[in-house]
């Protein structure tokens, strides 16, 4: 029986749901649904689900994850896109970021440079993600603008995004849908343009919509810049939504050095109560590795 039909026929109201238990062979009971709305990824519970997309949200579903994300979402066929909205609505999930502005670019910049090829690629990976958004009742997506273009100065890279930016809220505000920047840390990526939560605060100050917004990603952030929590009070007002990771490794809260606990204290005390972006790996492997991640995640889960 596939797992799709099997939820169906057996889905217990959440209230009633036991406490996560992760047995010796690796299996996992249902759960009461979590106070934060984090959001795994496909893969990261197969060992438990199988391959089969739809099978695996309904899982994080009974597991009591209430949100799902999906990098790739824009790259899925139009039917499993339709598919996994429609169960994302059936069990009463929000659905995270997905990427768009991916250009072939050879290793050129995309949005800081001057090639308008690029740029008008861009703007056309924009317009094909709205009709992404609708399928899966999406609101945000990731832009990441690429490269530096190391024959000109940060300061005309800087105008060069900003101005293209603006182009794209031009398409998405009509639809109520949000690009969120993401600055990536320079290990993982060196060379490229947006790099710091400042620069992303100053990008989104001048482009001044409400469909430019910034995406914290709390593992790159720690990497390039540390001071997790002032630089998310310092940018505030432009913040829509945050990604997990734990450092060194990028994997989940618990197997690292950042205080997850205190980090989401304060955010939910500051009045956040979006989407947590779970893009990290899982530290053990298999069933049991599963269950581990779900454990870590009841115990940096808000406790009142």
């Amino acid at each position: 029986m596939k797992r799709r039909h099997f939820v169906k026929s057996t889905l217990i109201s959440s209230v009633a749901l036991p406490n996560l238990t992760a047995q010796a062979d690796g299996s996992i009971t249902e759960l009461n649904p979590f106070k934060l709305k984090f959001a795994p990824h496909l893969g990261m519970f197969k060992h438990h689900a199988g391959e089969d997309p739809i099978d695996q949200i309904n899982f994080m579903a009974d597991q009591g994850f209430s949100a799902y994300e999906d990098n790739n979402m824009m790259r899925r066929e139009v039917s499993l896109q339709e598919s996994i909205g429609k169960t994302l609505a059936d069990r009463n999930m929000t659905m995270g970021v997905f990427v768009t502005g991916r250009v072939k670019s050879d290793g050129r910049p995309v949005l800081p440079g001057n090639h308008e090829d690029l740029r008008t690629a861009f703007l056309a990976s924009i317009r094909a993600s709205i009709d992404v958004a609708k399928r899966v009742n999406a609101t945000w997506m990731t832009v990441v603008p690429g490269r530096q273009d190391f024959q000109l100065k940060m300061g005309y890279q800087t105008s060069n995004v900003i101005e293209l930016l603006k182009r794209a809220c031009e398409l998405l505000e009509p639809h109520g849908l949000v690009m969120v920047l993401e600055p990536l840390n320079f290990f993982n990526h060196p060379g490229y343009f947006l790099t710091e939560i400042p620069q992303a605060y100053q990008i989104c100050k001048a482009v001044d919509s409400p469909s430019c917004k910034i995406l914290f990603d709390i593992y790159h952030q720690q990497i390039q810049e540390g001071n997790i929590i002032p630089n998310i009070e310092e940018a505030w007002d432009e913040i829509a939504y945050f990604q997990i990771g734990d450092n060194p490794g990028r994997k989940e809260p618990t197997t690292g050095e950042i205080n997850y606990p205190n980090i989401f204290k304060f955010i939910h005390g500051k009045g956040y109560r979006g989407v947590l972006g779970m893009e990290h790996g899982n530290f053990y492997p298999g069933r049991d590795g599963e269950a581990k991640l779900i454990e870590a995640y009841r115990s940096v889960d808000l406790t009142d």
